[in-house]
């Protein structure tokens, strides 16, 4: 989720997939304003599309990076969403009333596990994203399996600093023995880690 992440889709209205749209207007409605952006979304709509069988996310919020991954996802994947807000819940429930291969669980982050391993998994939060080593990639994803941890800003320096010390979060994910990873910039403001869990 991103700080306005919401409004940026103003400029995209008419372009956004319907399903997109749908939770924009939801997010607006409820006064939601940290959707993911439309770099993000793009993004991940093109990821979806090489997971058949099933994707994940953390961080519903309304529903809108989730949007952006059902757009891209082949028919018949299954999408888990896991969100904390019981309302946030409720409001991106009703946007994929009509989607059966969508579920929102709500609860802490850990429930994807319940349903893994997958072949996408979006973890949200940047730099405080699960990079405490507790969310496991090998358990997480099937081999081969795409990860993507969003909301950072670019780095400029190596190590990668955050608050004038190495970013212990964006190392964990950039160093970690089962993933092959990098770093993507979206947007002057914004950066995405991108990994895929070896094989074997």
């Amino acid at each position: 989720m991103s700080l306005q992440g919401t409004d940026a889709h103003r400029n995209a209205d008419g372009t956004l997939p319907a399903l997109v749209a749908r939770a924009v207007a939801a997010a607006r409605a409820h006064g939601f304003p940290y959707s993911c952006r439309p770099e993000q979304g793009r993004l991940l709509r093109l990821l979806a599309g090489g997971a058949p069988r099933g994707i994940a996310e953390t961080g519903t919020g309304c529903g809108v990076g989730l949007a952006w991954l059902a757009s891209g996802a082949p028919p018949g994947t299954r999408l888990v969403s896991v969100e904390r807000d019981a309302e946030r819940v409720r409001v991106a429930r009703q946007v994929f009333r009509d989607h059966p291969e969508v579920g929102i669980l709500h609860g802490d982050w850990r429930r994807v596990e319940e349903h893994g391993p997958y072949e996408l998994l979006v973890l949200d939060g940047g730099g405080q994203a699960k990079g405490d080593g507790t969310a496991d990639p090998v358990r997480l994803l099937t081999p081969g399996g795409t990860l993507v941890v969003d909301d950072f800003t670019p780095a400029t320096t190596w190590p990668p600093l955050f608050g004038g010390v190495p970013d212990r979060s964006r190392l964990h994910w950039l160093e970690h023995p089962a993933l092959r990873t990098t770093e993507l910039r979206l947007a002057p403001d914004l950066a995405v880690i991108v990994g895929t869990r070896l094989r074997g």
